[in-house]
């Protein structure tokens, strides 16, 4: 007699796959806190520097966001792509765009390098850089920010978090390590510290390169680019909204109040950062299930958990820099920097709070391609573009520079709520057939 066999309970299948995402989310958790701690101490030796140079620094950072706005959306293209890959043929096609997609990144790069090059006096102005090298050092940043989502996009659709999270860290941790030579011991200020950010980087695309060895090997097949660019350009946006929220404020800070004073508000501006890159990580776990379930017409609860989870911790955050907005500056900054900084911590932490919840619905909806959300994501951005040049204007021409700042901060949180309330009303609040993605 042939024993049947017996089909695991529905309850046991969500209770294992409720226990994979918290195992896998702790770990990234653990590792974006890793990493994301080596680069917080990277500001302590940062402010080492004339706080002209740590405005630059920051800046310049926000610039790099800006710059891997197209390979961020492409990190979570082939997230979704290849967690959607079911069969060999579809792998396969995956591979192959991976690989061609790549090899247009380097030309992505050289289109922008030239821009710089054609606008260099207007840039190292605009950005008040006074010394040229730190431009050229972002400009190389650019390459690496460029290559380092792409490749690890593979690797979260694959679901191997257990490197991309040591990628995280050896990329935190390579930073800080240059940083300390290059402005301890070198005095290379800004200039020096982008090198430093090159370094960590180019550490996480080698990680990257070597886990997904394999994918040099497969031969390439036919790729549908009219079907592949029709995901790719919303998810692009819908991705690079997500950017502009996070990095576009600090280049307008910089561009409209004294060079001396923006130092102050990149670091009040990278504690309510570090709220979004704390929580990322449980979206970097979510995405590719989503993709995955959705591309075998499953159900699944991630979404509920991950959102619950980011809301409790960022509130938990916010509220901690309410009570105790000089703590979190204290441990990175001298005394220096908390008159002016101090105040605007609280406002830059619930300002945040919006858009890490913003964060884990727009990933959701990407990962179940309800491209229809982007227009009106893309909207809020340009909204958000346009109120920061007339805000920045007003606010640059205040006597109180504190009070300029703030309404800085202030039109940031506006518009990240409103982000999310589009963001939500996508998600629950119209009813949308998701479309099967197509590899």
């Amino acid at each position: 007699m042939i024993a049947k066999t017996v089909e695991p309970a529905p309850e046991h299948h969500a209770a294992h796959h409720r226990m994979a995402f918290f195992r896998q989310s702790g770990w990234m958790m653990i590792a974006a806190t890793a990493g994301g701690g080596f680069m917080y101490v990277v500001h302590m030796v940062a402010k080492q520097m004339p706080k002209g140079e740590y405005g630059v620094f920051t800046t310049l950072l926000q610039v790099v966001s800006l710059m891997a706005i197209p390979a961020a959306g492409l990190q979570m293209i082939f997230a979704q792509q290849v967690a959607a890959a079911i069969t060999e043929e579809q792998r396969r096609v995956a591979i192959s765009t991976f690989r061609i997609v790549l090899r247009g990144i380097f030309s992505i790069w050289l289109a922008m390098a030239i821009t710089v090059a054609i606008f260099w006096k207007q840039a190292l102005a605009g950005l008040q850089i006074s010394n040229p090298a730190a431009l050229a050092a972002t400009v190389g940043v650019g390459l690496a920010a460029l290559m380092m989502p792409v490749v690890l996009g593979v690797m979260q659709g694959r679901q191997n978090f257990l490197w991309l999270g040591w990628a995280a860290i050896l990329n935190g941790a390579g930073r800080f390590i240059v940083v300390c030579v290059v402005v301890l011991l070198l005095h290379g200020w800004a200039a020096g510290a982008m090198s430093a950010v090159f370094l960590g980087m180019t550490a996480s695309v080698v990680i990257g390169v070597w886990q997904i060895r394999d994918v040099w090997r497969m031969a390439l097949v036919k790729v549908a680019w009219g079907e592949w660019l029709r995901r790719a350009v919303p998810l692009t946006l819908g991705f690079g909204v997500a950017t502009f929220m996070l990095s576009a404020d600090m280049l307008f800070a910089q561009n409209f109040f004294p060079r001396d004073q923006t130092g102050f508000y990149a670091a009040a501006g990278m504690i309510g950062r570090a709220l979004v890159f704390f929580t990322q990580p449980l979206t970097a776990v979510m995405f590719p299930k989503i993709a995955h379930s959705t591309a075998r017409s499953q159900k699944t609860d991630v979404l509920a958990l991950t959102l619950g989870v980011t809301a409790l911790a960022g509130a938990a955050v916010a509220i901690g820099c309410t009570l105790f907005p000089s703590l979190p500056l204290r441990i990175v900054y001298d005394k220096s920097f908390l008159a002016v900084a101090t105040p605007l911590v609280p406002w830059f932490a619930w300002s945040m709070l919006p858009l890490t919840l913003s964060n884990v619905l727009i990933n959701s909806l990407m990962a179940r391609a309800r491209f229809a959300a982007v227009p009106w994501l893309a909207l809020v951005a340009i909204g958000y573009g346009v109120a920061l040049a007339l805000v920045g204007h007003h606010a640059g021409t205040l006597g109180d520079t504190g009070s300029g700042l703030r309404m800085m901060v202030q039109t940031l949180g506006v518009f990240n709520t409103l982000l999310f309330l589009v963001c939500a009303w996508f998600t629950w609040g119209r009813k949308i057939q998701s479309p099967k993605p197509q590899v």
